[in-house]
């Protein structure tokens, strides 16, 4: 398979679990779906991905800039870097979604940060750690 067939193949995974995290709040076997099936398939292509396509040099090249651009001129590696980004985007909307439910907050309040963490990350974590100082009035709240 292509490295561009399993960008889209991995990509439409990563939405149908943010479907699920942002559209389906209430459902309890959403963590099975997100972790057992979804994210556990982007390990396993990354991982195929990764050590098939390995070279010990690669490890030099994680030191510097230009180094990693290097690294990214190479369609299967950028592959395992999006796989990469999408599975610890969904990990961190997972824990968005099961921190929010041990503080008391409302789904409502987690649609905008959801979308945020899917597409850019770190910006949607930081705004629900926003919400949730100001919903506990403690910034550092328990997180498990």
């Amino acid at each position: 398979m292509s490295a561009d067939k399993i960008f889209q193949l991995c990509s439409t995974l990563a939405m149908l679990g943010w479907i699920i995290l942002i559209l389906i709040p209430g459902w309890l076997s959403s963590d099975k779906v997100i972790i057992g099936i979804i994210i556990t398939i982007f390990a396993l292509i990354y991982s195929w991905l990764l050590f098939s396509n390995f070279d010990p040099q690669m490890f030099k090249k994680f030191g510097s800039l230009p180094g990693v651009m290097d690294l990214f001129r190479n369609p299967v590696i950028v592959t395992a870097g999006w796989i990469h980004y999408l599975a610890f985007d969904l990990m961190t909307g997972l824990f968005i979604k099961k921190n929010s439910l041990k503080h008391g907050i409302s789904h409502w309040l987690l649609i905008i940060p959801l979308f945020l963490t899917f597409m850019v990350g770190p910006v949607g974590l930081l705004l629900y750690l926003i919400i949730r100082w100001i919903a506990t009035r403690q910034y550092f709240a328990e997180n498990f």
